[in-house]
């Protein structure tokens, strides 16, 4: 049985190793070397755009590590690549980015199961498939992908930070909604008028992340960064997403200006900066948003992000294991599906591939535990969820260890240690 795989980019490449080293027949599309997107110049698949760091190597310290580490423990091609292509950078995964879209250019060209296709892919399969086309999806292959998906598609990311609840300095805020309504949904984090003038001078004056042109129109008239609307005046985010109006603390205590924070998950380990999409660097992120008494400890489990990033809204879509809801034949995996980074949508690749294998041989889906990044993602596209959004790996998505543990170290390396435990059972039950 042949099996179609659109899109050459990382989660492309690795559904499409993952299919063929299990012996499946692949056909693999994608436009290069014919064509290319407006970000891509290589004619390599798997080419990395933005950076030559897949973030750190740290298995037991780190989210994205610990990611890493549990595609490994499936063959994963994007993992065999970063360590083929390695270079020396401290604590991170860096590779050089032309041999590592080389070897995996060579791997799947030399696979006696992969049939390359240079070409437009430009409807949807209906038959055995998986569309990993990324974040900058052709013409005609987004209008289809938006059919089939029932119009939900979207453009562009811009994502406000989140950050951990208990990394939030509860003496500075408190909870409530506007007007004295009660409940827990909101965290409201006051300003003073001192404050609030130091953090808009800085929130202007940081350095932004740099854009492609072809983004640079469409997303800033699609949503406008806190920042932009900082520079417009003063007093311009107190009368928008820092609007101080109905909000007071137990004592009555009214404000100059107020964040709100918002539940990102149901477990309310994670927190979203409502209003707060930007296009600042991290490091500037972290810097200015920290100036805001409450988050003066503020750990990011995921920074804002604005760019080109054609998505689906999965949870209405997909079903926990990337197919879709109206043809469970046909797989997504990528940045298409709602998982933001390159490990990640490599991860999503291995993911789809494990499953759709399993559907052909009339196997039950076997969806990976939450208590396994491979499987927080996973838990990730397919929640119901109304403000849906683009997720990396963070250790805030997965489920909370029973025993709390104060020290952030420790924990994460119980986290580690639970998730790879975890991963080893789910591949036996494969």
């Amino acid at each position: 049985m042949k099996i179609k795989v659109i899109g050459a980019g990382l989660a492309g490449c690795e559904a499409a190793a993952y299919l063929a080293s299990h012996g499946a027949e692949v056909i693999l599309y994608d436009i290069k070397p014919k064509a290319f997107t407006p970000a891509h110049s290589d004619k390599n698949f798997g080419e990395l755009v933005c950076s030559n760091s897949l973030k750190s190597a740290d298995v037991y310290g780190n989210a994205c590590g610990l990611l890493k580490e549990e595609m490994r423990r499936f063959g994963s091609l994007t993992m065999r690549a970063a360590e083929e292509t390695r270079v020396p950078a401290g604590g991170a995964l860096a590779v050089d980015r032309a041999a590592f879209a080389h070897y995996i250019t060579e791997k799947i060209k030399s696979d006696k199961n992969i049939t390359v296709v240079c070409g437009e892919a430009e409807s949807v399969p209906e038959e055995w498939s998986v569309v990993a086309t990324g974040p900058l999806t052709t013409d005609a292959l987004s209008k289809d992908i938006a059919r089939v998906c029932g119009g939900r598609l979207h453009f562009f990311d811009a994502s406000a930070p989140i950050i951990s609840r208990e990394s939030i300095d509860f003496s500075a805020c408190f909870y409530g909604d506007r007007y004295g309504r009660g409940g827990d949904d909101y965290i409201n984090c006051p300003m003073n008028k001192e404050q609030y003038e130091s953090f808009v001078k800085e929130l202007v004056a940081a350095e932004k992340a740099v854009l492609h042109d072809f983004e640079k129109r469409e997303i800033f008239e699609g949503c406008m960064p806190v920042e932009v609307m900082a520079a417009r005046g003063a007093d311009s985010l107190r009368f928008a997403m820092l609007k101080p109006v109905g909000l007071k603390d137990g004592d009555g205590n009214k404000f100059y200006a107020v964040l709100q924070l918002r539940k990102e998950n149901a477990a309310g380990e994670a927190y979203n900066l409502v209003g707060f999409q930007t296009n600042l660097k991290q490091g500037e992120q972290r810097r200015v948003f920290s100036m805001i008494p409450a988050l003066k400890n503020a750990e990011f489990l995921r920074y804002g992000v604005m760019h080109r990033n054609t998505y689906i809204n999965s949870p209405e879509c997909l079903n926990a294991d990337f197919s879709l809801k109206s043809n469970p034949e046909v797989f997504f995996a990528g940045q298409i599906t709602g998982v933001e980074g390159y490990v990640e949508s490599a991860a999503s690749g291995l993911l789809a591939a494990i499953h759709l294998l399993r559907k052909i041989g009339g196997d039950r889906p076997v969806i990976p535990d939450n208590t396994t990044m491979l499987g927080a993602l996973s838990a990730h596209i397919s929640t119901p969820n109304k403000d849906f959004q683009p997720m990396n790996a963070n250790f805030g998505i997965l489920r909370p260890l029973e025993n709390r543990i104060r020290d952030k170290k420790q924990r994460y390396s119980a986290l580690a240690e639970r998730a790879l435990e975890t991963v080893k059972e789910f591949k036996e039950s494969l």
